[in-house]
């Protein structure tokens, strides 16, 4: 009812006091009319069913449940549960084929599955699953039964019920899927969170379900499709993530101890099944002549889940072969070497991808991984672009372009330059990647370098571990910069080892990167003639502070591994506390709404004033660093001259700092014992 403006002032106090009044009144209101009312019109059975004014009035009654779902949520659990257990199971044990009365009752059940006691959801988990393998009969189609069964049971695995046994709703998924392409989507949908509700509790079958939906999916995927259907991409999505749980699942096996032959079988078997998938998808597009690949580049993310499983599951050279690995992975560099679609999709498991491909290669030297064979005639004679070529080209994109991913192709960076084995032949690939890799993170960090951030540390890293491989390169592209760009990277680098910025260089390895990288500098800048320049001031005294903090972390990881050794022996008492704990502290660390608001609101002053800075995700900041190929002794003896050269400068009676000799000589006997000691 609508109230006269010049009376609106008056009545809103009342209206206030009405409102709760309303509210308080719309429980009573639904159950002393509402549901009565409803409740006069008889549910269908075996013995009227086939009256079409009882399906039609039912309908409407079930329609009118779906309507009601707000107020039965407010419920108590045992009266939306009575009314479940009288008024819509019931439909599912009738003879007579009602799908669309019971496509309804699916769609009621779903949405109410939160607020469904426990006792009660196994009989609405059974007339799911009964309505999840309803036929088609006759002419009458059942995709309605099917598709809104699919959609209930994914509500009630979200509110965590487990069934007691899985194997029965996989085999209903992987049965049906491969008759209906618009079916077949929300199938591999609800697999995917079966899979990832189930976890280690399906592992068991994940071999048996590789093997059927990748035959399914080789059914719908064709060479000349781009983008792929649906239906594939939805499937390439189950399987990755399939891939993910049978990794995870013998992990654990592995810390148990219990691993054997049953499980290698299995990861055989999912590694030629995804084999042969990638291969239909990829390998067909490749002529005789041709020396290019143009395979439809959908799917990158998933695509290189189901790789490295396939990686992971080698044991010998010959597997390499048979599984058609080198090729796969030359396909595979060139689809990512020419990915630009990170607005859609944040691709994380490409940078675990690339790591398990470094250690293959570390392990059995693949073909064509860092110089590619040249193409037999009559193609030009130019060798195309090789496995590690690709890779470079994808993270200097994913440096250059995309701050979320930073962290990651960082990490990478130091992977690529310092873990494989570059001969005196390929020296020119490596010297092209640190060519790309120090102008792109110089680049990235030249957009963030007013105000520090801890986007500083990953770009300031790569360049440094670009500078430990061609330190006379990389000086050359900083020094570019018009603003000096190696006093600005020198100036970062000194600045991340001294400061309380967070995140810190925390690991082993950041630090001795970093102490090796300042070494090179000092020696660098004390060949130019300047001793007192403020630049190698820093670097220096970053170098005394980095070099002790370096000796104090390997101090502690000793005394760790001792700890930790100690604590093994009382994990199995203290279960149970631990757990309790992790809880309370999982409550007490929760975010509050005024935290969030208060977070949120930053975020929006930043974005507007286009400060906004992605970081990416808190593990992505844990990765440690690998420096492989590095010759430590011989990056240790740079070390070592440059603090024979500086405190030469010292006793020279050159004019330094009081603060940067206090340090120096709180640096230099510890300094001196780590020298020798490693």
């Amino acid at each position: 009812m609508g109230t006269p403006s010049n009376c609106s002032s008056v009545s809103s106090k009342r209206k206030k006091g009405e409102k709760s009044k309303r509210n308080s009144m719309r429980s009573t209101m639904g159950e002393l009319l509402v549901l009565p009312f409803l409740s006069r019109f008889p549910i269908p059975c075996d013995a009227n069913a086939s009256h079409s004014r009882i399906q039609k009035d039912y309908f409407g009654v079930l329609m009118a449940y779906g309507g009601l779902q707000e107020f039965l949520r407010e419920q108590k659990s045992e009266f939306t549960a009575n009314l479940v257990r009288s008024r819509v199971l019931p439909l599912y044990s009738v003879s007579v084929c009602l799908p669309y009365l019971v496509a309804s009752a699916n769609w009621i059940l779903g949405e109410l599955a939160s607020c469904l006691p426990e006792d009660i959801s196994a009989d609405v988990y059974s007339s799911l699953l009964k309505a999840l393998q309803m036929l088609d009969k006759g002419d009458t189609s059942c995709y309605p039964v099917r598709a809104s069964a699919a959609g209930a049971i994914v509500g009630l695995l979200e509110n965590d019920y487990m069934p007691p046994e899985w194997y029965p709703l996989l085999q209903v998924i992987v049965g049906r899927i491969g008759y209906e392409d618009e079916e077949n989507s929300i199938l591999f949908e609800l697999l995917s969170s079966v899979v990832g509700a189930a976890n280690e509790n399906v592992a068991d079958h994940i071999p048996y379900i590789v093997s059927s939906l990748v035959a399914a999916i080789s059914k719908h995927m064709h060479p000349s499709s781009e983008p792929w259907p649906q239906v594939v991409e939805r499937g390439f999505a189950a399987l990755a993530l399939m891939a993910q749980s049978w990794e995870n699942f013998l992990r654990e096996e592995v810390e148990l101890d219990q691993s054997s032959g049953k499980w290698e079988s299995g990861q055989a078997a999912i590694a030629k099944a995804f084999s042969a998938l990638l291969q239909q998808a990829w390998l067909t597009h490749i002529q005789p002549l041709e020396c290019e690949v143009s395979a439809p580049p959908s799917c990158i993310d998933d695509s290189s889940m189901l790789l490295r499983s396939i990686i992971l599951s080698v044991s010998e050279r010959n597997v390499i072969e048979e599984l058609k690995l080198s090729e796969l992975l030359l396909v595979w560099a060139d689809l990512i070497g020419d990915w630009h679609a990170w607005e859609e999709t944040e691709d994380l498991s490409v940078f675990d991808c690339i790591k398990e491909i470094v250690n293959l290669h570390s392990k059995y030297e693949l073909k064509n991984f860092i110089v590619r064979q040249m193409p037999p005639p009559p193609a030009p004679p130019v060798p195309p672009q090789s496995i590690i070529e690709g890779i470079g080209a994808f993270l200097s994109e994913a440096i250059l372009q995309y701050p979320s991913a930073t962290w990651r192709a960082c990490s990478c960076v130091h992977t690529l330059l310092h873990v494989p084995k570059y001969s005196f032949e390929t020296e020119g690939v490596k010297q092209s990647l640190t060519i790309s890799f120090s102008c792109a993170a110089f680049s990235r960090f030249r957009a963030i370098q007013s105000k520090p951030s801890s986007l500083w540390k990953p770009v300031v890293l790569a360049i440094s571990s670009c500078y430990l491989c061609y330190p006379a390169v990389v000086e050359g592209i900083l020094k570019k910069d018009e603003d000096g760009g190696f006093a600005l990277w020198g100036s970062a680098l000194a600045f991340l080892c001294s400061s309380s910025l967070e995140p810190r260089l925390s690991l082993e390895s950041e630090i001795k990167l970093a102490v090796l990288t300042l070494a090179k500098v000092v020696e660098r800048l004390l060949g130019l003639g300047n001793p007192g320049s403020s630049l190698l001031q820093d670097c220096y005294a970053s170098l005394m502070e980095a070099a002790v903090q370096l000796k104090e972390v390997q101090e502690d990881e000793e005394n760790d591994e001792g700890d930790d050794e100690e604590a093994e022996d009382k994990e199995d008492d203290n279960e149970e506390s631990e757990d309790d704990d992790e809880d309370s502290e999982g409550d007490e660390c929760e975010e509050t709404e005024e935290e969030f608001l208060e977070r949120y609101a930053k975020a929006a002053v930043n974005l507007e004033n286009n400060t906004l800075v992605e970081e990416g995700d808190v593990e992505d900041q844990e990765h440690d660093i690998e420096l492989g190929s590095l010759d430590e002794v011989d990056q240790l003896k740079v070390v070592a001259s440059s603090i024979e050269r500086y405190h030469n400068v010292i006793m020279q009676g050159q004019t330094l700092s009081s603060q940067l000799i206090s340090k120096f000589l709180k640096a230099y006997p510890q300094l001196t014992y780590l020298l020798l000691h490693s």
